[in-house]
């Protein structure tokens, strides 16, 4: 069957001065079956986490224009854009005052394949008709405290050390990269890369519905209007890239 795919990218500062947040969906350069969308949840002070963050967009779309499937696997594709942004973020702190760091999570969508890949806590979810089947597993300390059953996903959202991260890009440790794939493309399919300034404030279920329900350009609104109406004057910087599988 033929599917239609329907995207957007989209971003709202919150209430921060600065939007440190970067994401776009790249189409490869010579090949119409083959997109990449990438974001990256900039941290490190004034303008630090920007150029953290744009790094990674930049890697990202480097090395998506020389990607070709018969001959790079996506996984060597989406590792090799998180190691080396990593690099060159490390680079930028001996030409910098600033100490820049970011999270990173990057999907390469070919025929029939979605395959994924992130550092940190910026996150990717799958769902079918509105179903969650797949989310990534966030890198921070309330992640881990969540994956060893020591605290819930409610106590979660108001640990007092919930922004703690324990990878990321820019560090002097390695980052962490987690990869997930979809073997299987349907029609009802969507694909959400999100910076924690969406999903700190929306539960699972809802996102689902209002992927389902609306489309890409319509979900981002809704999205960014529901976040924005629980964040009481705090809310921080949000993006996202929407791709939704349509029957063509």
């Amino acid at each position: 069957m033929p599917f239609a795919i329907d995207t957007c990218a989209a971003m709202h500062i919150g209430d921060r001065s600065e939007q440190q947040d970067r994401v776009a969906i790249f189409p490869h350069p010579t090949r119409k079956d083959c997109l990449l969308a990438v974001l990256a949840d900039g941290m490190g002070g004034h303008t630090g986490g920007a150029i953290a963050a744009e790094q990674v967009l930049l890697k990202a779309k480097q090395n998506f224009a020389f990607y070709s499937p018969a001959e790079e696997s996506a996984q060597e594709l989406l590792g090799g854009v998180i190691s080396e942004a990593h690099i060159v973020i490390k680079l930028t702190r001996f030409t910098s005052e600033r100490d820049p760091h970011s999270t990173a999570v990057v999907m390469v969508m070919r025929p029939g394949v979605a395959e994924w890949a992130h550092c940190g806590d910026s996150r990717l979810y799958h769902f079918r008709c509105g179903k969650l089947i797949a989310r990534s597993q966030d890198h921070s300390l309330v992640g881990e405290l969540i994956r060893t059953n020591r605290i819930t996903e409610e106590m979660a959202q108001h640990h007092p050390q919930r922004n703690l991260l324990l990878s990321c890009l820019g560090a002097e440790r390695e980052p962490r990269i987690d990869y997930g794939k979809a073997a299987t493309i349907e029609a009802g399919d969507a694909f959400m890369l999100c910076s924690d300034g969406l999903w700190g404030l929306l539960g699972d279920a809802e996102i689902g519905s209002m992927l389902n329900r609306l489309d890409a350009r319509s979900a981002a609104r809704m999205l960014i209007d529901t976040a924005r109406s629980r964040s009481d004057g705090g809310g921080d910087n949000i993006s996202m890239a929407i791709v939704k599988i349509n029957p063509g």
